[in-house]
């Protein structure tokens, strides 16, 4: 699957901003409080009001009036997203839009919830999922596309409360396909909130598949691709040697009273050293090369300023290791203030957030006409950028 638009009205700072295009790999650039944390809420948001409901997702960010676009509480959240999914062995453009009005009584409400996608080539987009306060109907035979729109089988069905999500129950059901591929797209979804600090300490004998959002399970993590995955273990060794100079080896060890601890040789030092003495940019590199050599690629994966503790000769590695996740599969999404980063990048992968009136608008740098010819003229993205001709984007306020 890939998200090819994100529509968001009237959550926080976006009053009604748009990102359309989106490729596998999406950068996002803007100054600080422009919101590009915003749009990486909106995915948590989402991953969370499925996996509890609408009101605890909404709680756990202090209630409807504090997600909602400043001055228009008393309005909808609006969130649309468009994207790319395999349907009886064809791709298809499917559509979820997901209302959610203020309620009574300080209990917010799935106003509307629609999942569709056309049927055929020409014609409207068919509603597949429909629900309105709780209440709507979802279609059980939608993969066969020899039936007429009359003769689809529609199932009624009600929620137990109306700020649950539909494709949270009907998504369970292999009946509802559309559902429950959706389901299980958003509950992979990975947003990294990556801390050095957690993933230094060595950890308790356990097992962990994949990295936390945290990376307190790094040192689990590195062993089960160690003891499972070889070949994607010696794959993120590889990196390290190029991507990290002196760092020769790495290694998962088990200490004598069960603990599994990271060991790294550099070629300065005769014996190996274990994590809490490895500088933070080499532990977040590894971190970052596990992450993105996970057997099962996340159907989308958000990082907030991969640079922050990483050496700048080490960001164009970096996304580098970012674009090939992302062509193998894994649609990525990735905010930062580095102009070494952004000069690996092309132009189209990169949209600029600016404030306008308070709020944010969201462009795509190849709109710029100016930027293109810059960069067509052989200008990297990042000294664009350091130079302040993002078109107002490094601007406060703008």
């Amino acid at each position: 699957m890939q998200i090819e638009s994100i529509a968001v009205k009237n959550y926080r700072l976006f009053r009604d901003a748009k990102l359309e295009n989106i490729p596998r790999l999406c950068v996002l650039v803007g100054a600080n409080g422009t919101g590009k944390s915003t749009l990486f809420d909106v995915f948590s948001f989402l991953k969370d009001a499925l996996s509890m409901n609408v009101g605890k997702a909404l709680a756990k960010r202090g209630g409807f009036k504090e997600v909602a676009s400043r001055g228009f509480a008393t309005e909808s959240i609006e969130l649309t997203l468009q994207f790319r999914m395999e349907i009886t062995g064809k791709e298809r453009l499917v559509t979820y839009l997901l209302e959610i009005s203020p309620g009574v009584n300080g209990k917010p409400v799935v106003e509307r919830e629609v999942l569709r996608y056309k049927r055929g080539a020409y014609g409207a987009p068919f509603r597949f999922l429909d629900f309105t306060r709780g209440k709507g109907y979802a279609i059980t035979n939608e993969e066969d596309f020899s039936k007429t729109d009359e003769e689809l089988r529609r199932e009624e069905q009600e929620l137990d409360a109306p700020d649950i999500l539909a494709i949270k129950g009907l998504g369970q059901f292999e009946r509802f396909k559309a559902a429950s591929a959706f389901r299980l797209m958003i509950e992979n979804w990975h947003v990294s909130d990556f801390h050095v600090s957690e993933a230094r300490p060595s950890q308790e004998e356990g097992f962990a598949e994949h990295l936390s959002t945290r990376g307190e399970n790094l040192p689990l993590v590195a062993n089960y691709l160690f003891e499972h995955h070889r070949d994607r273990f010696d794959r993120v060794l590889r990196a390290m040697r190029r991507r990290v100079p002196g760092v020769s080896v790495v290694e998962p060890k088990q200490t004598e009273d069960g603990r599994l601890v990271l060991r790294f040789q550099d070629g300065s030092f005769r014996d190996p050293f274990i994590a809490r003495h490895v500088s933070d940019g080499t532990i977040k590199m590894f971190a970052y090369l596990v992450l993105l050599n996970d057997p099962k690629p996340y159907p989308l994966l958000a990082v907030e300023e991969p640079e922050n503790q990483l050496y700048p000769e080490l960001l164009p590695e970096l996304a580098e290791e970012f674009r090939d996740y992302a062509e193998r599969g894994g649609q990525v999404f990735i905010s930062t203030h580095s102009p070494d980063f952004l000069n690996a990048l092309y132009l189209n992968e990169i949209y600029c957030l600016r404030k306008q009136s308070g709020f944010t608008t969201v462009s795509r740098a190849t709109d710029s006409e100016n930027l293109r010819a810059l960069n067509d003229a052989g200008d990297l993205p990042g000294y664009l950028w350091k130079q302040g001709l993002f078109e107002g984007v490094n601007k406060e306020g703008n």
